[in-house]
C-alpha cells in the first residue's frame, strides 16, 4: 500500500487568514489560546493508530507554547515551519520574507535541536507574484523542502497552473502540493480540513485513492489544530461565507480523521519524500 504524507499545520483560531478582517494581529495574545489542548488530542490521536506525521509550526506558537513543540518532536513526529507570524508570503517583500523565515527556523530549532527541513507558507501564498525569489529565499535559509503551492483555482490562493506532483523548481527545494485530482480539465483539491469536512467521507476516501492507485503517487494531507475543537470560541461580526468554510461539521472532523487514519497508510513528510 502507498505510504501518504500526513501534516498539521500548528495555528490557533484566532489566526486563520479569513480571520484577519476581524481580528487585529496585536490582540492575538489577549486571546484564549487553544492549540495546546488540541495538539494533544492530535497526538493521542495519531499514537492510537501508531502514525507520525509532519507538523508545520507557527514561530509566534513556539515561542509562546514551547512545549508543544518539545511533545511533538518526543513523540516521534518531524518539526517544520509555518513562518513566524502567518503573514502571507505573496504580501511581504523579499527581505521580509526572508526575516520571517529564518526567524521561524531559529526558534523551533533552537527548542527543538533538530534540523528544520520543510517550510509551508501561510495560506499558501507562494504564487506566480512571488516564486521567482521565494523558493531561493527557502534554500538559502537551509529549508530542502516546501509545501507551500496548492494546484488549485480558490479565491484566497492557489496555482492552478503548478505541477500536481512533488517537483524541484529553479531553486533547488523540492516543492511538495497538497494533493489534488485532475477532472474535467481542472484540478479539485483531495486535501485539507476545509474540503474534509464539506466533503462526504467517502468521497475523500475516493480521491485519496484514485491517486495512489491510479496515478501511483503518495498523497499529501493537511489539517489544523482548531479543526477538532467545536468548542472553540465563535468570532463575531463575521461574514456568512467565512463562518460557513471555518465552523462547518467540526464535530465530525475527529471521527473521519480516525477513519482516515485506518484507511490509508501515513507518514512523515521528510520520510515519504526525502527518504530520512
Amino acid at each position: 500500500m502507498k505510504i501518504n504524507a500526513l501534516t498539521i499545520d500548528v495555528e490557533d483560531y484566532f489566526q486563520v487568514s479569513a480571520f484577519a478582517p476581524y481580528i487585529d494581529r496585536g490582540e492575538w495574545d489577549q486571546r484564549e489560546c487553544r492549540v495546546e489542548r488540541n495538539v494533544a488530542r492530535i497526538l493521542a490521536l495519531l499514537d492510537r493508530h501508531n502514525v507520525k506525521a509532519t507538523f508545520f509550526t507557527l514561530g509566534w506558537i513556539a515561542e509562546r507554547h514551547p512545549g508543544v513543540v518539545r511533545e511533538i518532536v518526543a513523540n516521534g513526529h518531524e518539526l517544520a515551519s509555518h513562518g513566524y507570524g502567518h503573514e502571507r508570503a505573496n504580501r511581504l517583500s523579499r527581505e521580509a520574507f526572508a526575516d520571517d523565515v529564518l526567524r521561524a527556523k531559529g526558534i523551533l530549532e533552537d527548542l527543538s535541536g533538530q534540523e528544520v527541513k520543510g517550510y509551508r507558507a501561510p495560506s499558501f501564498s507562494i504564487d506566480a507574484s512571488n516564486r521567482a525569489w521565494a523558493f531561493e529565499t527557502l534554500a538559502r535559509a537551509g529549508h530542502r523542502y516546501s509545501s507551500s503551492v496548492y494546484p488549485v483555482r480558490h479565491d484566497h490562493y492557489g496555482m492552478p497552473d503548478a505541477p500536481r506532483f512533488s517537483h524541484v523548481p529553479d531553486a533547488g527545494v523540492l516543492e511538495i502540493p497538497p494533493t489534488t485530482v485532475r477532472a474535467f480539465l481542472r484540478n479539485w483539491p483531495a486535501s485539507g480540513g476545509g474540503y474534509f469536512r464539506l466533503l462526504p467521507y467517502a468521497i475523500s476516501r475516493r480521491l485519496i485513492a484514485h491517486v495512489n492507485e491510479i496515478e501511483g503517487e503518495p498523497a499529501v494531507f493537511y489539517f489544523h489544530p482548531w479543526e477538532i475543537d467545536p468548542a472553540q470560541p465563535r468570532i463575531p461580526g463575521i461574514d456568512v461565507k467565512t463562518r460557513f468554510r471555518h465552523y462547518l461539521n467540526l464535530h465530525r472532523m475527529e471521527q473521519r480523521l480516525e477513519r482516515l487514519l485506518t484507511d490509508f497508510c501515513w507518514d512523515r513528510m521528510d520520510r515519504v519524500f526525502l527518504g530520512s
